[in-house]
């Protein structure tokens, strides 16, 4: 493609008069270290990282341009100034690609919690009913039937289009962080169905308030097809607000919930052993059996439920689907141990996502419940304290222990682990920093009958060495059963 038809098309202005009319771009990066010779680069500054430090280096390994957003003079190859890179990077991809979107029907989920397990949910009924879906997400992407290793929630512009272009499937679902809203990576995609799960404090070290949290979410819904719709979980503050907010706009929205005001309202549910939820689908009641306990989960299968059937799909296929869901790794996984106690992993790193995990487990009928978890280190340091609490008042036996260090010093998080211990925990509660030996300690305490959680981490790996020859805590779990029962 000619740069010059590149720039313009995306609506990025020659500010610097560069004459780009012969360059013609075999491809687009904004990594200096996958640059090609014919590529243009894009000089993004990251929060660890600034591209323009790397200018130089893109232009030696053969780049045919650059883009960026200093002044910078006296370079080998046009240079073209601009406001936002970033933004700049989403326009440019979508015309590099040629707005693949626009031939798929998309949907982006939103939402602090349940963003993973509805969009899971909703793969597996689209699947089930024959059609061709992708998936983009946490913990990996499915793309015409192959999975593809996920490093963020949301891909950056340049990875997003590149796995829309190269998927053949008819569907794409795609979980939407609100980091990926505001840093433009979604840059020129629109949406035929905008789902909006819930909104519990999280990122406040990124968005500041729970209103900017609030708006960066909301900003999914500004990228709506014409005719696209919003799918709301209705009972829920944050959701009774958007509901509100698109009210206002005009756009085309299906609440979900107890409430009056909902379109497909909730009319009965049980969330224990036999989970199920009763739906009233425009006067007819459907009842959703569900293989997962819990409320939280009871809405998600809700939402993709009202989604689904908007996709056309059948009643009867949509229920066959949810009934036979396998579940999610790393989302309320379940372990048993024959002659110990049930161990779950999930993946809950906020105050709410613990409460339904952990109150799940009680409606279950628990004899006890040991709750292992800790902090992701620079992470917003303000929701701690009140984890601590719902664990100390819903758990038998509260543990504290490390999770990703980044970039917090060791002993500052382990003095915060011991200072939230005594302020909260203390009677019920330990303090083991090692989280492999955490889990060990318990899982020699826990009995029968009773329920080990570990919470924070679900399906990742972890980002710094531990006492045991482990990486997760799945395989935690697996070598300590499997060193119990002496098969290693």
């Amino acid at each position: 493609m000619m740069l010059k038809k590149l720039i313009e098309d995306a609506g990025i202005e020659n500010l610097t008069g560069m004459n780009v009319a012969d360059i013609s771009i075999l491809g687009v990066t904004d990594n200096s270290r996958d640059i090609q010779k014919g590529y243009l680069f894009v000089a993004v500054s990251g929060y660890s990282v600034d591209g323009h430090n790397y200018i130089q280096d893109a232009v030696r390994l053969g780049a045919s341009a650059v883009i960026g957003e200093l002044d910078i003079g006296n370079l080998e190859v046009p240079y073209l100034q601009v406001n936002n890179s970033r933004k700049a990077l989403g326009k440019i991809a979508k015309q590099f690609y040629v707005d693949p979107s626009k031939q798929k029907i998309m949907i982006g989920i939103t939402g602090t919690n349940g963003k993973t397990t509805t969009s899971y949910m909703l793969h597996q009924i689209i699947k089930e009913s024959g059609m061709s879906c992708s998936l983009i997400g946490t913990i990996q992407h499915i793309i015409n039937g192959k999975t593809i290793d996920s490093h963020n929630t949301t891909p950056s512009a340049l990875e997003l289009y590149s796995l829309l272009a190269s998927s053949e499937d008819k569907i794409v679902i795609m979980e939407v962080s609100s980091h990926a809203l505001v840093q433009y990576r979604l840059e020129g995609i629109e949406f035929d169905y905008g789902i909006f799960t819930n909104l519990y404090h999280d990122h406040l070290d990124y968005h500041g308030t729970m209103e900017n949290y609030f708006q960066a979410k909301a900003l999914l819904f500004e990228k709506l097809k014409p005719n696209g719709m919003a799918i709301l979980n209705g009972d829920n503050f944050w959701g009774e607000k958007l509901h509100e907010y698109l009210k206002k706009r005009k756009v085309n929205t299906c609440v979900i919930g107890e409430s009056k005001f909902c379109d497909l309202s909730i009319h009965d549910y049980d969330t224990a052993t036999k989970a199920f939820v009763l739906l009233n689908d425009g006067g007819e009641i459907v009842r959703i059996i569900l293989p997962m306990p819990g409320m939280h989960n009871l809405y998600n299968a809700a939402v993709a439920y009202a989604v689904a059937r908007k996709l056309k799909i059948g009643k009867e296929d949509i229920l066959l689907a949810l009934k036979k869901f396998p579940g999610v790794p790393g989302r309320f996984e379940v372990y048993k141990d024959e002659y110990g106690p049930t161990i779950v992993i999930d993946y809950a790193h906020t105050a709410d996502a613990i409460f339904y995990c952990l109150q799940t487990a009680k409606e279950l009928g628990v004899e006890r419940i040991f709750h292992i978890f800790g902090f992701r280190g620079g992470r917003d340091k303000n929701k701690r304290a009140e984890m601590v609490k719902v664990s100390s008042e819903l758990s038998d036996v509260s543990i504290l222990t490390m999770d990703d260090l980044n970039t917090e010093d060791y002993l500052d998080m382990k003095a915060t682990l011991i200072d939230l211990y005594h302020k909260y925990i203390a009677e019920n509660g330990l303090v083991i920093p090692d989280r492999t030996l955490a889990i060990q300690t318990v899982l020699k305490m826990a009995k029968k009958g009773d329920w080990v959680i570990v919470t924070g981490k679900g399906h990742e790996s972890y980002k710094q060495d531990f006492s045991l020859p482990v990486t997760s805590d799945k395989e935690t779990i697996l070598y300590l059963l499997d060193k119990k029962h002496g098969t290693i």
